[in-house]
């Protein structure tokens, strides 16, 4: 078996686990068989003082289809 790994970002409002689960689906729209999601990296945006957005970056491992 080989997999492959690609990074995307998920974006909320809420949480970091959110950022997450949002990244996971709309990756899965596009890529079939994943595996695994790893956060390698988290951030957040901050205005008046205020976290008003969560970035989650993400590592998706999927299978390489023969």
């Amino acid at each position: 078996m080989v997999q492959k790994i690609v990074e995307i970002v998920g974006i909320s409002g809420q949480s970091f686990e959110d950022a997450a689960r949002n990244a996971v689906q709309v990756c899965a729209k596009t890529v079939r068989g994943i595996k695994w999601a790893r956060v390698s990296e988290q951030e957040c945006r901050v205005v008046d003082d205020k976290i008003v957005e969560y970035r989650s970056l993400l590592r998706i491992y999927f299978d390489v289809e023969d």
